[in-house]
This record gives C-alpha cells, sequence and structure tokens, in this order.
C-alpha cells in the first residue's frame, strides 16, 4: 500500500533552533514546473526561470502547518500559515503589501536552521490578514503585519541547495 511507512526515526541532537531568517515571493504562475531528489518530496529544481523577492526578517514572525485528515471522508489535507511583521512604513513597500494582497503568491520560507519550505506549491497562497500600523508609543511597531495562508495536499516541501541553484532568481531590494 502507497501510505506505509518506510523508515523510523532517532531522537535527534537539540541543536535546532526557532524562527524565520527571511521569506520569498513568487508571482503565481512563474514556476511552470519542478522535479524532485529522486526517492525525496526535496524539491532540487524548477522550471520557468522565477524571480522570488526576498524580505529579510527579524523578531516575530512564523511559519506553521496544521495537519487537517478526515476517515470519514478519507480526505487529508495541510493548512499552510506565515506570519510576518515588517518594520517600518515607506511608500515602496505599502505598494508591494497591497500588489501582495491581490495576487496570491507561492511564498518560501527561509528558516533560521537553514531550511527552505516552498509553501503555496499547487494553489498559492493568500493574504487573509494583516495591519498597516504606527503604534502609539514610541517602542510600539511602526509597520506591517500579514497573515498568509495556503490549503495544499503536500506539507510544504523542502528545497535543495540554495534558491539560485534550484532556479530562482533571487531578488534584493535595499
Amino acid at each position: 500500500m502507497a501510505c506505509d511507512l518506510t523508515l523510523g526515526r532517532l531522537e535527534p541532537c537539540k541543536s535546532a533552533v526557532g524562527g524565520l531568517k527571511a521569506v520569498y515571493f513568487v508571482n503565481w504562475g512563474e514556476m511552470t514546473g519542478y522535479t524532485y531528489t529522486t526517492g525525496t518530496d526535496i524539491i532540487d529544481a524548477v522550471t520557468g526561470n522565477p524571480d522570488a523577492f526576498r524580505y529579510e526578517l527579524k523578531g516575530t514572525n512564523s511559519f506553521d502547518q496544521t495537519i487537517t485528515s478526515s476517515r470519514e471522508n478519507g480526505t487529508t489535507f495541510f493548512d499552510q500559515s506565515v506570519k510576518l511583521q515588517l518594520k517600518s512604513l515607506d511608500a515602496v513597500t505599502h505598494k508591494q503589501i497591497k500588489l501582495l494582497a491581490y495576487g496570491r503568491p507561492q511564498v518560501i520560507v527561509e528558516d533560521n536552521n537553514s531550511n527552505f519550505f516552498l509553501c503555496g506549491l499547487e494553489h498559492g497562497m493568500d493574504v487573509t490578514g494583516g495591519t498597516i500600523v504606527t503604534g502609539t508609543a514610541m517602542g510600539d511597531l511602526s509597520g506591517y503585519t500579514l497573515e498568509l495562508k495556503g490549503m495544499e495536499r503536500v506539507p510544504a516541501n523542502f528545497l535543495g541547495d540554495t534558491l539560485a541553484e534550484v532556479g530562482f532568481n533571487v531578488i534584493i531590494t535595499d
């Protein structure tokens, strides 16, 4: 049967850390295909020459996946959620946030363990909420909060190597 387990797992060392280092947005439709490393769910190449717009992160940012499975319905799917806090308000970012909210990008999450996850592989992700805030007190956030959600048949895939080696054009703006 295709859903039988094939491996066990040892308890890993306590060397992992939480948090996100960066997030990359890929416009829907720019990635036209992908291939897996043989025998794994790791994506090792993408086609279409897609641009990946990099946003550096610090602080309160997270990536979660919730598994929903129903024996009665015979279904399983994975809710993907990315929560971001982008510091500082400016006109250029303001426009990009608007475009992000209008679109349904694929999102690459880079965690603090140097793992890359491709979210919204088949259906993209939607901005489902957020704020544009100036804060009240001097120490409050002046910036953007965003929540992106996706629903996929499989968990977000790991990406092999660096994004450039996989086939993404990483765009970093000052």
